[in-house]
């Protein structure tokens, strides 16, 4: 999201959040491990966003202002793993171990080797430049979805989208060409998909909902359905098959769509999350200054590990 524009954020997500205020009464127990409580593990950034595990379950995530995408090791090491970074903001591994990476620096989807060489897998659609693409998510057969809202950048010379509309696009395993993938949502954001790459889900911050489609053998989605009234920033998926979103704090919904625990959080904004450490039972919270982890009951679900 935008990491100079806290209070548009907050005014978008005011409406969306107002009825997540904890877990339901008579609910099951939540997510959250028991005795566990937050860990602030660093929080030296201005705004922490894009969290990802690679296979070992080393986290990255990026601190967009200052152009950055650091590491956190199994072992509790802080370290910067590529600097400058496109202005990298969602990310997420492919099967291969690179880095996918939203570098709206110039409105491109990058693929990082480990050794930190990038190369532009996409950067327009049908001639013009994409929106700034946002998240992306990689599915088992290796086509990738990247979610392309419109927020203003300080470091563009621009300020009205390059397309026509906020939407979903879709790059083929062959990364010959972006399709298009959606055509009704406001301003989609987080994504992420089921392992089996069967399901996509998109939060579609702009109208408060999450939306939940069947991808198909080409690529395209069908079958758009609700899958909870809550938009958001970011977005992961247990093995449980519970839906985490980011927003203020973290918001944890069933495969019903119910709301089953909220994990509160010191920061005014959860950028994104994702699930990392050796056995992936523990949830990493990229947000605002800071890097938190909590220990879950339930574990990661991704293809890429």
């Amino acid at each position: 999201m935008n990491a100079f524009n806290t209070n548009a954020i907050l005014v978008i997500m005011s409406g969306i959040l107002s009825t997540a205020s904890g877990q339901p009464a008579g609910s099951p127990p939540g997510v959250i491990a028991p005795g566990a409580k937050l860990q602030t593990l660093a929080d030296e950034f201005e705004f922490a966003e894009g969290a990802t595990c690679d296979a070992r379950g080393n986290v990255f995530f990026t601190d967009q202002p200052h152009n950055r995408i650091l590491k956190w090791s199994v072992e509790g090491r802080l370290t910067t793993f590529l600097q400058p970074a496109g202005r990298a903001n969602g990310m997420c591994f492919d099967t291969a171990g690179n880095l996918l990476a939203c570098a709206d620096e110039k409105t491109e989807l990058w693929s990082i080797a480990p050794d930190g060489k990038h190369t532009v897998l996409a950067r327009e659609f049908e001639g013009k430049p994409l929106n700034g693409p946002n998240d992306v998510w990689s599915a088992p057969g290796g086509g990738l979805y990247i979610t392309d809202p419109f927020y203003k950048r300080t470091w563009w010379t621009y300020d009205r989208r390059p397309q026509d509309t906020e939407q979903v696009y879709f790059l083929p395993a062959d990364h010959k060409a972006l399709k298009r993938v959606t055509s009704d949502l406001v301003k989609p954001n987080g994504i992420v998909g089921t392992p089996d790459g069967s399901t996509l889900f998109v939060a579609d911050i702009g109208a408060g909902r999450t939306y939940a489609y069947d991808i198909q053998p080409d690529g395209a989605l069908a079958g758009k359905r609700l899958a909870c009234t809550m938009g958001s920033d970011g977005m992961t998926l247990d093995t449980d098959g519970n839906l985490y979103l980011s927003g203020r704090g973290v918001f944890v919904f069933d495969k019903t769509g119910r709301q089953i625990d909220r994990i509160e959080v010191p920061e005014p904004w959860v950028g994104n999350l994702c699930f990392g450490g050796r056995d992936k039972h523990t949830l990493f919270l990229a947000a605002s200054k800071g890097l938190y982890s909590i220990r879950l009951r339930t574990q990661g679900a991704n293809p890429a590990k």
